[in-house]
């Protein structure tokens, strides 16, 4: 039983004026929301300084301590039997340089007192800058 026999089927149709009615509220949304770079309103001719080099950053000397107590000066592997003996080693180390920076990258199983081992050394040393390395966590 065909009720539908004496309807003809309606092609399908896309309407396109809703699209372009949509498209048209988005360009001129664009339209009012970009800004635009102005490159050069105004001529303008910058004055020109001529200064000293700047100062170079500080020397540093990085000495290390594991936790077996094996102590390390800038990558170099040294013997620690007293801290007047290691304080000559941080010296050979420093070269000409005044007073470097020390950083001490101690082991965070390492004992106390390698830590302050190194501290009297850079004392004896005449080294006053003092700082340690840390890292964060990886948390």
């Amino acid at each position: 039983m065909n009720f539908r026999k004496g309807r003809i089927q309606e092609e399908p149709e896309i309407n396109f004026i809703p699209l372009i009615d949509v498209l048209l509220v988005i360009l001129i949304f664009l339209m009012v929301t970009t800004t635009y770079s102005r490159y050069a309103e105004l001529q303008i001719n910058l004055p020109q300084a001529e200064a000293e080099k700047p100062v170079d950053k500080p020397t540093e000397l990085s000495i290390g301590v594991d936790a077996n107590g094996r102590y390390v000066i800038n990558e170099k592997q040294v013997a620690f039997s007293s801290p007047e003996s290691f304080s000559i080693e941080m010296k050979k180390a420093a070269g000409d340089q005044k007073d470097p920076v020390v950083i001490i990258n101690a082991d965070a199983k390492a004992t106390h007192q390698s830590v302050v081992n190194i501290m009297e050394a850079a004392r004896f040393a005449g080294f006053g800058r003092i700082t340690f390395a840390t890292q964060s966590s990886g948390q």
